[in-house]
């Protein structure tokens, strides 16, 4: 990985150097992640799944995605806020997600808790803590990207203020980058530049 500096995939574009050890990394790299997302239920999935991520690799949770959205019933805040004690049991017997009890807890509490929510404050919250995008240089390499900012602190201060669990200033940081709040491509990366390497 070379002092993590971008690197040329099979077909020669350069890509963060995470992004290449798998096809599921390099599909979710070039499709998904640092590409803006918005809505309450799509921001819950992306806040749960990170807070499942903590302590594992994140391809752990890339490759179970299917099996948690049938799981958490898609992640519609409504409905998982209804889940009863057998749902719970269920979700803890199920091989398809990551059986962690205090993470499976804290998504239900996290649903209950938006569920009083009205349409839209959590995609306002979230999006109220992105950076100016004009203060963040773009990466040289995976050195110059950070694991926790101030805005990231900031953001996981107002969540755990309003009630919501495994959301600290790591996880927020995460959240932002998969989210498109901030745009942590490398310098180089096709998906920051639009062109393939020559």
């Amino acid at each position: 990985m070379s002092g993590g500096a971008a690197l040329a995939g099979p077909d020669g574009a350069l890509r963060c150097p995470w992004a290449l050890s798998t096809d599921d990394y390099v599909a979710y790299h070039d499709e998904e992640w640092g590409r803006p997302v918005h809505g309450d239920d799509a921001l819950f999935e992306r806040v749960s799944l990170e807070a499942f991520q903590s302590g594992l690799s994140w391809i752990t949770i890339l490759r179970r995605r299917t099996g948690f959205r049938a799981a958490f019933a898609d992640f519609r805040i409504e409905k998982v806020a209804a889940f009863t004690d057998d749902d719970r049991e269920r979700l803890l017997a199920d091989a398809g997600i990551i059986r962690n009890r205090a993470k499976i807890d804290a998504t239900l509490a996290n649903a209950r808790v938006l569920a009083d929510w009205a349409e839209g404050e959590l995609d306002d919250l979230i999006w109220s803590h992105a950076p100016d995008p004009a203060g963040r240089p773009a990466p040289k390499t995976l050195a110059d990207v950070p694991a926790v900012t101030p805005e990231s602190t900031a953001l996981s201060k107002a969540l755990k203020k309003r009630g919501l669990r495994f959301v600290g200033p790591t996880t927020a940081y995460a959240l932002m980058q998969a989210c498109g709040l901030v745009n942590d491509h490398l310098e180089t990366c096709v998906s920051r530049t639009g062109r393939p390497a020559r």
